[in-house]
């Protein structure tokens, strides 16, 4: 899959482009459906599948003081895009200057100008242009006039509700990662490298990986099951299963910081340094203070054979 940082940065005519718009927050189901048309549409033509996307999120520009907390990373994005056989991103660096393109000039001279496509498929909920003013009307009143046509396509739902990238973050929020892996088709991943701890879990019996994420989301306070999987190799099977806490260890009254500790069950070796996903497949209970260290002690042991008991370990 080729990335170009921007329509300016294209080093050649795209074929018969079969394109998508949007920023594509986590990959969601509701995107992977967007995703799966353009590719199926683009081989039918013998053409290209290509997604038009914004780097940094335009909400980061606009509205930083909200400081939108993203899904992925830019790399585990592209990770999730190229697995569904798209072949070209354009990564499109956002700032005040193109916030400022009116609609119709990002339709005729970014999409049109640029990429030439042949056809446009966008979600439901798809604006564009200065202030959002860009609407589905005045892309399928254009679209044609300018050489490709235009499908919308309908919102996905999970279970009666709407799939959306903010529905998953609440969701996370709450300790709900079996209902947001549901939207996302996966489970949620953090992405980081393992840093040096203060080795605590050593003197418990029980070593953990320390996470330093590099993605902007934990899932809430609490332990969960899961996998680890090394980014330095083979990442096609399913990682190293683990136990994770995530919380403020309340226990040493120490915790300022959100952390996630993965305890890698019947695993001897070193992983620092290394670059990491950490799934979250399931939680076991929320984050508790323990009045002994021989309290936590006996809880994380009863911790990894559930853990055991749910990856079928």
């Amino acid at each position: 899959m080729e990335i170009f940082r921007g329509v300016s940065k294209l080093g050649r005519p795209f074929r018969r482009a079969v394109l998508t718009i949007g920023n594509f927050d986590g990959v969601h189901v509701g995107h992977q459906e967007i995703l799966r048309r353009i590719v199926e549409r683009a081989r039918a033509r013998d053409g290209e599948s290509v997604l038009y996307t914004f780097e940094p999120h335009p909400r980061r520009v606009l509205q930083s003081e909200k400081a939108l907390r993203l899904l992925e990373t830019f790399e585990q994005k592209m990770e999730t895009v190229e697995a569904f056989g798209v072949d070209a991103v354009i990564a499109e660096p956002f700032d005040q200057a193109f916030a400022r393109v009116r609609p119709e000039e990002f339709v005729e001279q970014y999409v049109h100008d640029r990429v030439r496509p042949v056809e446009v498929y966008v979600g439901y909920d798809f604006h564009f242009g200065r202030d959002r003013e860009g609407s589905m009307r005045l892309l399928t009143e254009r679209g044609p006039h300018l050489g490709f046509s235009v499908t919308v396509v309908p919102e996905v739902s999970v279970q009666g509700r709407d799939v959306n990238s903010t529905r998953i973050r609440q969701l996370l929020a709450a300790g709900e990662v079996e209902e947001a892996a549901l939207l996302l088709g996966r489970p949620f991943r953090s992405r980081g490298r393992i840093a040096v701890g203060d080795r605590r879990g050593r003197t418990l019996g029980f070593p953990t990986a320390n996470l330093a994420p590099e993605t902007e989301i934990l899932p809430a306070p609490g332990v969960y099951y899961g996998h680890l999987t090394r980014l330095d190799g083979d990442r096609s099977g399913p990682g190293l299963p683990v136990v994770t806490n995530v919380g403020y260890r309340p226990t040493f009254r120490d915790g300022r910081d959100l952390v996630a500790e993965a305890h890698v069950i019947d695993f001897t070796g070193d992983l620092y340094d290394l670059e990491v996903d950490l799934s979250f497949e399931g939680r076991l209970r929320g984050e508790v203070r323990f009045e002994s260290v021989d309290a936590l002690r006996a809880q994380i042991a009863r911790d990894i054979e559930a853990a055991r008991g749910r990856l079928g370990l």
